[in-house]
């Protein structure tokens, strides 16, 4: 890894923003909040799916569906419809992770570029930044649907490298998400993990070059 990259790339979803109120928007259409969980996963599951068949689709266009799946034999309190568009509504209302503001302020004063690279939709991303009050932290809000690929596979990588004018070993990928950080590192990105949970990193995976347990952690890891 580049002792000094030139960009830090973020994952958005959990990495960045926190997903946890996403199950009471569960709880609120009259299922278990625990399936919040088995949604995304399946959602983040099907995208991979779509990517390698060489046919990717919107993340908002499988969350929904795969709302539809989950919730067809449920008895919901609303007609579906609304149960899916009430779930889906709650990106809109997510937060940040209470490390990132002084994170992201750190990295900047180390005069790092900062972007963002997700499989959702960059409007997701920025309201989550602006509500923040960091969007003009953020030099670019990049999102796959323009790299016609999901990350993990090479070609969103790519994409995110050939936005910012720079090789792909002179940024760095940030996530929780261990699948994200293998994608990057095969990619030839450095890596830097957010454990926040105190959970073990899969030995299937590549291990990330730098671990820390909150971005507030991540500066002085780069030293």
């Amino acid at each position: 890894m580049n002792p000094t990259p030139k960009v830090i790339v973020f994952d958005v979803n959990e990495t960045l923003s926190d997903m946890s109120p996403m199950a009471g928007r569960f709880a609120d259409v009259g299922v278990p909040e625990h399936l919040a969980a088995l949604w995304f996963a399946s959602l983040l599951r099907d995208g991979f799916a779509l990517t390698a068949a060489g046919a990717p689709e919107r993340f908002s266009t499988i969350g929904e569906g795969m709302l539809r799946v989950l919730l067809a034999d449920m008895p919901l309190g609303p007609p579906i419809g609304e149960a899916v568009d009430h779930v889906m509504a709650g990106f809109a209302g997510l937060q940040l992770h209470p490390d990132v503001p002084a994170g992201v302020t750190a990295l900047r004063q180390a005069g790092l570029r900062l972007v963002t690279l997700t499989n959702g939709s960059t409007e997701v991303a920025d309201g989550l930044l602006t509500a923040a009050g960091l969007r003009q932290e953020f030099e670019r809000l990049l999102s796959v649907d323009q790299a016609s690929a999901w990350k993990p596979a090479l070609a969103a990588y790519e994409y995110g490298a050939q936005e910012c004018s720079v090789e792909l070993a002179e940024m760095l990928l940030v996530a929780v998400h261990p699948w994200d950080i293998d994608g990057a590192s095969r990619a030839g990105m450095g890596t830097a993990w957010i454990n926040r949970t105190g959970r073990p990193y899969p030995d299937y995976f590549t291990t990330p070059q730098i671990t820390v347990a909150a971005l507030s952690d991540l500066a002085a890891a780069l030293g």
